[in-house]
């Protein structure tokens, strides 16, 4: 009897862990049917409207434009872009996600000014 009400604990515990494992840190709900800006690792950056997503944080991106990159700065983006269109970006490589409307461009405060 000791045995299978200690197996029910287990059995209950893994449940919660479970349950708790679903549940997504973001809450990308507000942001479905808007623009939104993903920076990947490895440097490339992405904006579209957003589609759908799933707990993994693998996203829908609908009419897609990629920012690409100087050959010789892998971490410099450049003026030109490309367009994608409908893409579907795995979560796992996701680093950035942040709304288009509301963002700007401010200088690296980090990085001394030359002048």
């Amino acid at each position: 009897m000791a045995s299978k009400e200690g197996d029910k604990n287990k059995s209950s515990q893994g449940d919660n862990k479970e349950k708790r494992r679903k549940e997504s840190i973001l809450d990308l709900s507000k942001y479905l049917e808007k623009s939104i800006r993903v920076k990947f690792a490895g440097g490339r950056e992405a904006a579209g409207i957003l589609k759908g997503y799933d707990p993994l944080l693998n996203l829908v991106l609908d009419n897609t434009t990629e920012y690409l990159r100087d050959p010789d700065d892998p971490y410099k983006l450049l003026e030109d872009t490309r367009a994608l269109g409908l893409v579907v970006c795995r979560g796992t490589s996701v680093v950035l996600i942040c709304p288009m409307d509301g963002m700007e461009a401010i200088p690296n405060p980090f990085i001394t000014q030359e002048g």
